[in-house]
C-alpha cells in the first residue's frame, strides 16, 4: 500500500510505505546484529553513545556502486495512545517529568524511534546499524500531544555526507495527528544523526577537522546520582536493550569499562530539568560528546539566555563534557 509521495530536505522524492504497525526493537536489533555479522567481535569503540559495534570499512553499497540510502519513507497509520498511560507514566517518573496526560517530547521519541531504526535494517540501507554513533538531535514540538490522540508516524534516512572519521547520516521521524492534512507541519519531528566510523563517499570533499569550541566549567544548578540499573530502568521504557547500556559485563565485550547510560535518557532528563518554562511547543537540541559511565554523577547546569535555555552535562571530578545543548520555546 502506497500513500501520499514525500520528499527529503534536499528534495529526493521517497516512496511511501505504509506498515501495518510500529516495530518491536528486539526483532529489530537482531536483524541489524545479522546484518552486521562480519563485524570483529569486541572491536573497541570510541568515546560516544553508540549502538554496538562497527563493521569492516567500505565505500560501496552491498551491490558495488557508490553509498545511496533507500528512497523509502515508512508510515504506519492509527498509532492509539489510549492505552499508553501506565507506560507514559512510567517513563515521566523515570525522567523526572511531571505526571499528567501530555506526552513529552521525549517519549514522542521513544514512540518514533523503532520505525527510524527499522529503516536502518533495510536490505538496501548501506551501513551497519551495529557500530552507529549517536551525534546529536534536533526535535521540533509544535504543540502538546496527549494520550488518548491517534497519531501517524513517518520515518526516513537522509543527508549522507562526509565526516572527518567516515561518514553521517541523519535519520528523520515525523509524528502527525492521524487523519489530518498531510500538508500541515508535524507537530513532532526529530532527526537523529549518526556517524559510521571508518566509511568513506566517492569523491566527496574530505570533511574539515571540526573546531573544538572553548568550553568554560559553568556553576552546576543540579546533580543526578545514576545508579547502575539506570540503563536497564530506561531499556525497559524505551525498549532500548543495547548491550553497553543493560551491565558493566556485557559493555566490556564493546570496549566499555562499565555501563553507559542511554544519550536520549541524559538528554531528556536534561529536558525535564528546564521544567514547565519551555511551554507546550519548542525546539529541543543535544550534542553527545563523552558517555556517562554507571554509575556515576552529573552535575548539570540549566541557564536562561535571551530566546530560551542552554544545559550541559559534566563529569565534575573529571571536568569533561558529557552533552550540551539548547531548548528554544517556539
Amino acid at each position: 500500500m502506497t500513500a501520499e509521495p514525500l520528499r527529503t530536505g534536499d528534495g529526493t522524492a521517497l516512496r511511501v510505505e505504509t506498515q501495518p504497525s510500529l516495530p518491536g526493537l528486539g526483532g529489530l536489533y537482531a536483524r541489524g546484529a545479522a546484518a552486521s555479522g562480519r563485524i570483529a567481535a569486541g572491536r573497541a569503540l570510541p568515546g560516544l553513545p553508540v549502538i554496538g559495534a562497527g563493521r569492516s570499512p567500505s565505500d560501496t553499497d552491498h551491490d558495488g556502486g557508490p553509498l545511496t540510502l533507500p528512497d523509502v519513507a515508512y508510515r504506519v497509520a492509527g498509532v492509539s495512545t489510549a492505552g499508553l498511560g501506565r507506560h507514559l507514566h512510567e517513563y515521566q517518573r523515570l525522567l523526572h517529568e511531571p505526571v499528567s496526560d501530555v506526552l513529552p517530547a521525549g517519549y514522542l521519541h521513544v514512540l518514533a524511534f523503532p520505525l527510524a531504526t527499522a529503516v536502518m535494517v533495510r536490505g538496501d540501507f548501506p551501513l551497519p546499524l551495529l557500530g552507529m554513533v549517536h551525534l546529536h538531535n534536533a526535535v521540533e514540538l509544535r504543540g502538546p500531544v496527549r494520550l488518548g490522540d491517534a497519531l501517524e508516524v513517518r520515518a526516513w534516512a537522509e543527508n549522507l555526507r562526509p565526516h572527518r572519521r567516515g561518514v553521517q547520516v541523519d535519520l528523520v521521524a515525523e509524528i502527525r495527528r492521524d487523519g489530518g492534512d498531510p500538508a500541515e507541519r508535524p507537530v513532532w519531528r526529530g532527526v537523529s544523526t549518526y556517524l559510521a566510523k571508518g566509511f568513506s563517499l566517492p569523491d566527496a570533499p574530505a570533511a574539515d577537522d571540526e573546531p573544538r569550541a572553548e568550553w568554560h566549567l559553568p556553576l552546576p544548578t543540579g546533580r543526578w546520582a545514576l545508579g547502575p540499573g539506570t540503563g536497564r530502568a530506561y531499556g525497559a521504557v524505551s525498549g532500548d536493550r543495547n548491550p553497553i547500556h543493560l551491565s558493566a559485563l556485557s559493555a566490556k565485550a564493546f570496549g566499555f569499562p562499565r555501563a553507559i547510560a542511554h544519550g536520549m535518557y541524559t538528554a531528556a532528563r536534561a529536558l525535564a530539568d528546564v521544567g514547565h518554562q519551555r511551554g507546550d511547543a519548542y525546539r529541543w537540541t543535544v550534542e553527545f560528546a563523552k558517555p556517562v559511565l554507571l554509575p556515576g554523577t552529573v552535575d548539570l547546569a540549566v541557564t536562561q539566555e535571551e530566546d530560551g535555555f542552554e544545559y550541559v552535562g559534566w563529569n565534575g571530578r573529571r571536568r569533561q563534557k558529557h552533552f550540551s545543548g539548547t531548548v528554544t520555546p517556539l
